[in-house]
């Protein structure tokens, strides 16, 4: 348990929380990927193809990516170039990782109102197979990116005014 303000242990739990419920959705997504690949090739072999599984693997592919990128945010597991931060000392240091934070914040925010207004150019598009609206294909990018910026903000509110985790411990 950190110790700290208690706002910040509350928002450091909700977003523990919302990484939990991330997790569960990529497992979803990933389990939902197995077993239409599956129906497909099995379908393939012995009756007639299923156009629509084609497209239901591919969507919760781009599901599984996105809601797994939030997943790696929050474990510190993404590729990062860490020999600038190591290679300063003490307090300037934690100076250097809370301006990359505040990069990595404004860039989330940037992407997201990219992202929503990407969604809203593509509102009347329909899938080919399934004519599911593409809009609930790609909102998981606006999903993620929020997601993300939770996540960055909690690390950055941690370093300002908390225990700061090290890298990879979340």
């Amino acid at each position: 348990m950190q110790r700290g303000p208690l706002f910040l242990r509350l928002f450091d739990q909700f977003c523990s929380g919302l990484d939990a419920v991330m997790e569960r959705l990529a497992v979803t997504a990933l389990v939902g990927m197995i077993v239409a690949t599956s129906m497909q090739i099995v379908f393939r072999v012995f009756f007639r193809a299923l156009p629509w599984t084609e497209e239901v693997s591919r969507f919760l592919l781009v599901w599984a990516t996105f809601l797994g990128a939030t997943l790696a945010y929050r474990r510190g597991m993404h590729i990062a170039v860490t020999f600038v931060v190591d290679a300063v000392p003490g307090r300037l240091r934690q100076a250097v990782r809370g301006a990359a934070l505040l990069i990595a914040l404004v860039f989330f925010a940037l992407l997201l109102q990219t992202t929503v207004n990407y969604i809203a150019l593509q509102s009347r598009q329909l899938s080919a197979a399934l004519r599911l609206p593409m809009r609930w294909v790609y909102m998981v990018m606006p999903i993620s990116l929020a997601v993300m910026g939770l996540h960055c903000l909690n690390q950055l509110l941690q370093l300002l005014f908390g225990n700061a985790p090290a890298v990879g411990e979340g």
